[in-house]
Formats: C-alpha cells, structure tokens, sequence
C-alpha cells in the first residue's frame, strides 16, 4: 500500500504498538525488516504509522515477533486499513489535531472514564456553555473559531447516544458545578443538563465535595479512554499548549490510579445528583 500522509492518532498508535512488541522480542529494524523480508525504510514507515497495513500484514508482523496474545492480535487487526473517513475529518483543516485526534479516539473507545476539577465534561457540556467556555481561550479565538469548537465538541458527544453506547463515568470535583461560565441561565441550564444525563444507564456523575481532606494527582483534567484491550487504552491531558496522549503501560498505570482515588473521594452517584440539584436551585 502506499505512504499514509499525515496518518491519524489511530494509525500511529498501530504503528507504535507494532515497535513495542518488535522491541519485546529484542529485535532492531534491520533485525526485524530481515524476519519480514522487507528493507529497514518500510519498517520505519509502519511504526510511525506511515505505511497503511492489512489485517493479514499485522498478523504475520505479530506472528514474527513472538506475539501470543491473541486478544491484543485481534485488536491490532482492527486497527488497520486506510485512514478512517469519519464524521470528524470535517473539521481538519480548521481546528488543532488534537481535537480531530481526540474525537477519533473517543469514537473507538470501548469505555471512557474523566476527572475534572474546575470544568464540566465536554461530552455533558450544554452548546451554551461549551460556546462560553470557548471565549475564555487564550489567546482568544475568532467567532468562526469558536463556532468550529462548539461544533466538534457537540458532535462529538454522539457518542452518548448510540444504540449501544460505551459507558461513561466522569468524577467532578464540587467546584467546576460553581463557575459561572455564560452567566446564570446558562449555569442552570448546564447543571439541568448534567442531571438529566446522569439518569442515563451507562452514564455515571460522581461528585467530589468540598471539604474532602485529600485529593489525588494535581487537579489536571483526565480523560481515560479504554481500548479493545488493555494495553490499548489511552490517557488524555488537556494542557495550555493543546492535547497530550500518553500511551506507556506505566503511564496508564499512574492515571488509572488517579482516577480511581477521585472516585474514592466522591460522593455516590444519587448522593452525587442531590448535590448538583441543590446547587442548581442556588444559582
């Protein structure tokens, strides 16, 4: 097949989990290309998610770097093919690919679970408060900039609403529910949101109230997106400077504990409602 040009998070995620396991069998490219019977170039290609692969291709690859795991395999073969032409490649010439990365990701996850302290979910943001909390960028955005924004992060939030959705679980911390992003209207409106969608069955709403003596990992907002297999599994941080994706097995590891301790400090998720319904009837 030919080179992939600017190949996705996805493509480039095969390819690094194609590196680990030829670095697991302690094999270097030249090593490897020779058990494949291809040069060192196209070796490169593939684990930088350059060179688009068959389900067949990856399966030889695993096969000759001593791979027995047959449900990692499995998924490794899924992830193959051209570029995926999803709803979300829309929107690539116009906002940052870590947005459009995100998306795609979000898409495929099997599960998702984020903590937050001071914002709301993106996927149980109101457009009202998503349109809000777009003005605050710095630097600012232009109102064509915003209106992309709002647009991807709605359409992304479909996710919630297909027949067989992945479940959701999102740990809050008390004072994301008091700031006041677009004035008080939007403010109830977002909190009646977020209530409504906490009835759902496979979404979850736990609150972190104030006064916990103790709060885990630094406050930096978390998205954990579960692959079809563990090791698939990826980290999400949102930083000033744009996405950061974090796939290292200790790495994971460091996160999936994070979260876990949030939801140890928060409040069960009835308990979890009453709070968010108290404080909307204040705002």
């Amino acid at each position: 097949m030919p080179p992939t040009n600017n190949p996705t998070l996805r493509q480039r995620r095969l390819g690094t989990e194609l590196r680990k396991l030829r670095e697991r069998a302690g094999l270097n490219v030249t090593q490897a290309a020779a058990r494949l019977g291809v040069n060192q170039g196209r070796v490169s290609m593939i684990e930088t998610g350059r060179s688009a692969l068959s389900a067949d291709r990856v399966r030889s690859m695993t096969r000759s770097y001593d791979c027995f795991d047959d449900q990692l395999i499995d998924a490794l073969a899924e992830m193959t093919g051209k570029r995926s032409h999803g709803w979300w490649e829309e929107y690539r010439d116009n906002l940052p690919a870590g947005l459009i990365d995100l998306a795609e990701l979000e898409h495929h996850a099997t599960a998702l679970r984020v903590g937050l302290v001071v914002h709301i979910p993106a996927l149980l943001q109101t457009t009202d408060h998503a349109r809000a909390l777009s003005k605050e960028a710095v630097p600012p955005l232009r109102q064509y900039e915003i209106e992309h924004r709002v647009s991807l992060r709605i359409k992304r939030q479909g996710i919630l609403y297909r027949e067989t959705p992945p479940p959701y679980t999102a740990v809050i911390h008390e004072a994301a529910l008091h700031m006041g992003y677009g004035g008080p209207a939007t403010v109830r409106g977002q909190l009646q949101h977020l209530l409504e969608m906490s009835e759902l069955g496979h979404v979850t709403v736990r609150i972190i109230p104030f006064g916990k003596g103790s709060f885990p990992g630094t406050g930096q907002p978390i998205d954990y997106l579960m692959g079809a297999v563990p090791q698939l599994d990826t980290v999400q941080l949102d930083a000033h400077h744009g996405c950061e994706f974090l796939d290292a097995a200790s790495q994971l590891d460091k996160y999936r504990h994070v979260i876990d301790r949030m939801e140890e400090n928060a409040l069960k998720p009835e308990a979890s409602r009453d709070l968010i319904h108290r404080i909307s009837q204040d705002t």
